[in-house]
């Protein structure tokens, strides 16, 4: 069998305007960055142990890193199509019911992420004052800042996806 254009296994993804390519991007990079600089402090804090010491501050920053990568890559997950789908319903229905569906579901994921993102900045701005035990430089409110900025990227690639049309065929960084 013949692969189409040029060796591609996938079919182009539709064009997205330059900036939501951009912050699609970022976002991509960004998780992955966050998950490089987990294993080098991983990393670091096991060679620790076997020395017998222990950076409790290293295990926190992992802990909190952790946090972001999850709300970042999600989004990059929603944008790259990489989400869990159950399809055995939706499958079964006729074409005009099963873009209904999918607008629905659009619409329930906009307001979730738009929900997570309002309690989210509230819980900034309510705990920035608060310190962390092992990093009292750091505010708590800034431990929690990947709520709403995860949610708002995972919204606006939402409206990119309503607008669009599927980003998932689009190359990966």
């Amino acid at each position: 069998a013949r692969l189409p254009r040029g060796g591609d296994l996938l079919p182009a993804a539709p064009a997205a305007p330059r900036l939501l390519a951009g912050f699609g991007a970022a976002v991509d990079w960004a998780a992955m960055a966050i998950g490089a600089v987990m294993i080098v402090l991983v990393f670091i804090n096991v060679v620790m142990h076997s020395f017998g010491k222990d950076m409790a501050a290293t295990t926190e920053m992992c802990e909190l890193l952790m946090v972001w990568v999850t709300f970042l890559g999600g989004a990059a997950a929603y944008r790259a199509g990489a989400h869990i789908a159950v399809q055995m319903l939706t499958s079964r229905l006729p074409p005009a019911l099963q873009k209904a569906v999918a607008v629905l579901s659009d619409l329930v994921m906009l307001a979730v992420c738009l929900f997570i993102a309002v309690w989210g900045t509230k819980l900034c701005i309510g705990t920035w004052g608060q310190s962390l035990d092992t990093l009292p430089w750091m505010p708590v409110g800034l431990t929690y800042a990947a709520l709403p900025l995860g949610s708002l990227f995972t919204a606006l690639f939402v409206l990119e996806r309503m607008a669009f049309g599927s980003m998932a065929h689009r190359p990966l960084v």
